[in-house]
């Protein structure tokens, strides 16, 4: 079962458009949204959300078509965006009493123990709050109200890497339950790396794979060497290819190059910088 499936979304901006994007986020899978800035990824995560109208295309959530969701079912969905939309007068406190009117199964108990795991102040007002202590505070209320999906964007942004760390943390415990799902876009990949099971890439608004992470990592490898070493490939083998001032490089097919020549891992970022940087 799918707890995200999106079909042929298209959104037209102006001077940009989403094509055609498709992709899925199973039950009980961690799924990463990568690709740089402006190529898409906030508008598809606002399109899932319905924070944002699609030209086209079909997005369900837990089966529903996602304009049909209930607010039961919206209730089920935890989200953090990256411009974070905390009411800036409120502290810690009042939103409690703000959210316990919007979710029929919030969690007091659970999120001031995530607040306070936080080390977030209960009596300051957001406006005072850091970039960073925004965004606990906002993923502290996406899990404090028995969601199931969690959508995440940009969750991490403006956090150090221990902050960054219990972030994570708080995510491993959430998956716990075999039916959970995260969606999550990040320009931290290798936090992605440590997480995801699968990886969504998009470029230029159109998804380039949606892959498996471990699937990614065995069929693409980096090879070094002489222009002419790389001319001497099958070109079927060669994804794309980088100059350097020591020679060239190139994001392989690792199955496509002669056994016994040496390549490099490809980690995720190093796939997504040559498929989005490269030349064939």
């Amino acid at each position: 079962m799918n707890n995200i499936s999106v079909r042929h979304l298209t959104k037209k901006f102006k001077g940009f458009t989403l094509q055609d994007v498709s992709f899925d986020v199973p039950a009980g899978s961690v799924v990463g949204f990568i690709g740089e800035n402006g190529a898409g990824k906030s508008t598809t995560i606002k399109s899932i959300l319905g924070l944002v109208l699609p030209d086209g295309g079909n997005i369900r959530v837990f089966g529903k078509e996602a304009s049909a969701l209930t607010r039961a079912d919206r209730g089920r969905i935890g989200a953090v965006l990256g411009e974070c939309c905390l009411p800036e007068n409120l502290n810690i406190k009042d939103l409690s009493e703000v959210m316990k009117n919007i979710f029929g199964e919030w969690e007091e108990d659970t999120y001031y123990r995530l607040t306070d795991a936080f080390s977030l102040p209960r009596d300051r007002k957001i406006k005072e709050f850091s970039t960073g202590m925004r965004q606990k505070a906002a993923l502290a209320i996406a899990l404090s109200h028995r969601a199931e999906l969690l959508v995440l964007d940009e969750p991490a942004s403006g956090l150090d890497p221990v902050a960054r760390d219990e972030i994570l943390d708080r995510l491993y415990d959430f998956m716990q339950q075999e039916s959970h799902s995260v969606f999550i876009s990040s320009h931290i990949v290798s936090d992605l790396e440590k997480l995801c099971d699968y990886i969504v890439f998009i470029h230029a608004g159109k998804i380039v794979f949606a892959e498996e992470k471990d699937v990614l990592k065995e069929k693409y490898a980096i090879f070094r060497g002489s222009s002419a070493q790389l001319s001497a490939l099958d070109c079927a083998a060669v994804v794309s290819r980088m100059e350097g001032e020591y020679g060239v490089s190139a994001l392989v097919l690792r199955d496509k190059v002669p056994s016994g020549l040496p390549l490099d891992r490809a980690g995720i970022e190093d796939i997504m910088l040559y498929f989005s940087r490269g030349v064939k």
